[in-house]
């Protein structure tokens, strides 16, 4: 039966599409940015043996840190782990494997895999090993370059300041950053708002994330939304 609500659900009914071994895909810089609730119910579920894709392991106690920390992920893309020292930790111990990604090129990858190219190529840490290991290469012109594979994931997370039944999206400040990306990259998108207006409530010249890439939806405030669709 269609969900007379447009794309918004419940917390609890969005934690069927986690499960171990998974790859996902969050938004955010920092930590802000990135989907509060969501993070908090992989936790409370249990999941582990993740493979996380995004731009960075946040702090031990925010954001995607929350998950890393505790050991729940087996793998990061992403383009540092510095300002989470328990990641460190973990990928010196063995415990953790990360790829690093330039943040400029992590954050084109994701956008290929959004668009549906399978990789780009890219002359940036072509002389770091911790760029280029194990990645080929393809000559163009005359020029030498490494192939970076496009980035998707099961499920992207993604955190927003207002969404309306349909699934537009609109971001606050520095909260945008990498989120509208991710949100293209998902196999399934959920996005999680601080405010479910009505239908028409948004200027369409406002709307950064079309819904169209956004599959559910939920509010970060845990209130009655059912209003949104009148």
């Amino acid at each position: 039966m269609e969900n007379p609500f447009g794309k918004i659900i419940g917390l609890e009914e969005v934690m069927n599409f986690f499960h171990d071994g998974m790859t996902l895909m969050f938004g955010g810089f920092g930590g802000v940015g990135s989907p509060p609730s969501l993070i908090e119910g992989i936790l409370e579920k249990g999941v582990q043996g993740l493979t996380l894709i995004g731009n960075d392991t946040g702090f031990p106690h925010i954001g995607i840190g929350k998950i890393v920390s505790r050991g729940r992920a087996r793998k990061v893309i992403a383009s540092h782990i510095g300002s989470n020292p328990v990641a460190g930790q973990l990928m010196h111990e063995g415990k953790l494997e990360v790829e690093f990604s330039p943040q400029g090129i992590l954050a084109e990858r994701i956008r290929a895999g959004g668009v549906g190219l399978p990789a780009i190529l890219s002359d940036i840490g072509m002389d770091n090993e911790m760029v280029s290991k194990n990645k080929p290469r393809y000559v163009l012109n005359g020029k030498e370059y490494l192939v970076e594979t496009a980035l998707t994931a099961e499920v992207s997370i993604v955190y927003a300041k207002k969404a309306d039944v349909y699934g537009n999206l609109i971001y606050d400040k520095s909260a945008r950053n990498t989120n509208p990306l991710v949100a293209m990259a998902g196999g399934i998108t959920i996005a999680e708002v601080e405010e479910i207006v009505p239908l028409g409530r948004l200027e369409a010249d406002e709307i950064i994330t079309p819904g169209v890439f956004v599959d559910y939806v939920i509010s970060s405030q845990g209130v009655n939304w059912k209003w949104a669709w009148e």
